[in-house]
């Protein structure tokens, strides 16, 4: 049987060690961290890369949504919501193919979200389904309906961005630090915020990003000003290690290049 390497995500002591109580009656589960922050789950998940995340909606600071925004796209793990939200929120996820447990949890329904995850036939979802479901819970929420193109120009020193639930954002490239694409969804990291914006990898690097950025990854582009240091991975692999500590893997297919603009 193979072990799930289990992340316990919630701002509550309580609830982290109610539900640890009843993860105990499952073998194939290993609880190997807990997190009662979005940035203390990244530090933990950065550091020991858990299989699987039960991750509360609702906490001071971050929400649970902008945990699921910060991963990276090719290393996102399972993710089972915990949500006290009311039931048409619930309908998102559903439509999304996620999975969550409403507050309080029960052990049969525990059950039934664990056996999904560890079901050789089930994917975990990925992080362009987390971030339409988390854009679908907005648009309800908002009563807003976005465009079906991307709404985002590129401008000399800014980036704007105008999502549909947010004033327009205009972000000075000085201040990204990377970004990363889930499908329709882009993913714009900077010190303290994430904004998400519709659109594809491919027409971003088109519209001509400044040549401070580098693709390193399929889904990744990095500003070089921001990485402080490269460690080696196996395969000619690298992770790009930022101003802010935030490890980026680096593929094999990019990192050369990066090695040359880095010197």
């Amino acid at each position: 049987m193979n072990t799930l390497k289990t992340l316990l995500v919630d701002d509550e002591p309580s609830a982290i060690e109610g539900l640890a109580i009843r993860l105990a009656a499952f073998a194939e589960v290993e609880i190997i961290g807990q997190a009662g922050t979005v940035d203390q789950a990244l530090t933990f998940i950065n550091q020991c890369a858990p299989d699987l995340i039960f991750l509360d909606i609702e906490m001071p600071g971050k929400s649970g949504f902008e945990l699921v925004r910060q991963l990276q796209p090719e290393a996102c793990p399972a993710i089972v919501f915990v949500t006290a939200f009311h039931q048409y929120a619930v309908q998102a996820f559903e439509v999304r193919a996620l999975d969550y447990l409403l507050k309080p949890v029960k052990t049969e329904r525990l059950a039934e979200a664990i056996a999904r995850v560890s079901d050789s036939l089930y994917r975990p979802a990925s992080k362009q389904q987390l971030l339409a479901a988390v854009d679908q819970l907005q648009q309800r929420e908002q009563q807003i309906t976005p465009g079906t193109e991307p709404d985002y120009s590129i401008h000399q020193d800014k980036l704007v961005i105008q999502d549909g639930h947010q004033p327009v954002q205009l972000i000075p490239y000085t201040d990204i630090l990377w970004i990363d694409a889930a499908g329709d969804y882009m993913c714009v990291h900077t010190q303290n915020d994430t904004f998400v914006m519709r659109a594809r990898m491919k027409s971003l690097i088109k519209e001509t990003l400044p040549a401070c950025f580098l693709r390193i990854h399929k889904s990744t582009i990095v500003n070089l000003k921001h990485i402080t240091r490269l460690e080696p991975l196996n395969n000619s692999e690298y992770h790009a290690i930022l101003s802010n500590q935030k490890a980026l893997k680096v593929s094999r297919t990019f990192s050369r290049e990066l090695k040359v603009r880095l010197t």
